[in-house]
């Protein structure tokens, strides 16, 4: 995404950005735009380049402390996509600028965070920018990050080989490439989705190709919890081929490439 203009309901963006000067202007644009087009403003604990005077009467901002539960920060924005219904609006709007601190449980943590946004996103027709400034974090994380946000708008130095995004209810579509240079993060992402629920769906239909190390990475992941049950559909000829090759398509094994 070039700017905001091009945000659409369901979105859910990685904002990468360092200048506060573009910043406090994408900020304002972005709040302007949702009172624009009824949109429920639900901004996040603190964010850079917005003022508390810059926020329409409308809007809500919920104060969390930079470590916060996770679970409780979804519920708040739950509650306010309930309201939001009920009060008239078209959707909401969700800004919030993640910080070191909030990821005090490592990458996967802040990886099952957003996956969980990202779901929140597309079940409620919801818009959800995520802000991080790149400076404050490492490269390893960000990657990691970016593979779990369908959009991305700001500057890096290159787009993630993979996309990890909801697709329904404990349901995942993945597209791009993964291969071993990406392996770990894509391992990341499924053990986080796995979290959720005893059993999920990885949808493949666009994925271009997974190397070994993709495939070991995905039955570790669906291994790292006990009783957890991956069915991957969509795959195309050549996955599924490589998959029996590798020697996965076994009883009992977690992870289950549906033909």
């Amino acid at each position: 995404m070039a700017t905001f203009d091009d945000v659409e309901l369901g979105d859910h963006v990685c904002w990468l950005t360092d200048s506060t000067d573009t910043a406090s202007a994408d900020v304002r644009a972005y709040v302007a735009d949702g009172a624009l087009y009824g949109d429920k403003i639900v901004v996040v604990g603190s964010v850079s380049g917005l003022s508390r005077e810059l926020v329409p009467s409308a809007s809500v901002v919920l104060d969390f402390p930079p470590v916060a539960d996770p679970d409780s920060i979804l519920a708040a924005v739950h509650r306010e996509a309930r309201s939001a219904v009920r009060e008239g609006y078209r959707s909401v709007r969700v800004l919030t600028e993640r910080v070191p601190a909030s990821a005090a449980g490592g990458a996967e943590e802040l990886v099952a965070q957003e996956l969980r946004l990202d779901e929140f996103a597309s079940e409620n027709n919801a818009i959800v920018v995520c802000a991080f400034r790149t400076s404050q974090w490492d490269r390893p994380t960000m990657e990691h990050v970016a593979g779990v946000h369908p959009h991305e708008m700001g500057r890096r130095a290159e787009h993630p080989a993979f996309r990890m995004y909801s697709t329904g209810v404990d349901s995942w579509g993945v597209d791009g490439v993964i291969d071993s240079e990406c392996a770990d993060a894509f391992n990341v992402a499924v053990r986080a989705a796995v979290r959720f629920a005893p059993e999920v769906k990885l949808r493949f239909d666009a994925l271009d190709m997974i190397d070994a190390a993709g495939m070991h990475a995905l039955v570790d992941a669906a291994r790292h919890l006990p009783g957890r049950r991956i069915v991957v559909e969509g795959a195309n000829e050549t996955v599924r081929l490589c998959w029996e090759l590798a020697g996965y398509a076994t009883t009992g094994m977690p992870v289950v490439m549906a033909a």
